[in-house]
């Protein structure tokens, strides 16, 4: 069932950028379910996209058996749903991450323990 607010809402959103250390970027690994959920995570809008792969993602997921046998040249980026192709050498501001944007990677030939994309 659809519902429609018969109302503008009135009242001051209360998770804007600014009432956060950094912007929040979620972040999600498909076909890896032992993750039910993108993760949410405070990052600087400078810090450069290779540094998000190489220093915070296996903070994040490198516990997975998987994680390991990632090749990150094959692996494919969603932002908010649409293809994404981040440059490693630029910032996450400058690939277009703002707060509370979502990106999600998948990894070709990985898909869970066992293959059971968990």
């Amino acid at each position: 069932m659809t519902v429609a607010a018969v109302k503008p809402y009135a009242f001051p959103a209360r998770d804007t950028v600014d009432k956060f250390p950094a912007p929040l970027i979620y972040i999600g690994w498909e076909d890896h379910l032992m993750f039910c959920a993108p993760f949410c995570l405070p990052l600087p809008p400078s810090m450069p996209f290779g540094a998000l792969v190489e220093q915070v993602l296996p903070g994040v997921f490198g516990e997975h058996p998987d994680f390991a046998r990632i090749d990150w040249s094959k692996v494919e980026w969603r932002k908010s749903g649409r293809p994404f192709q981040p440059d490693p050498a630029r910032s996450l501001a400058d690939n277009g991450l703002g707060h509370k944007d979502a990106i999600r990677f998948r990894t070709p030939g990985l898909t869970g323990i066992g293959g059971s994309c968990s």
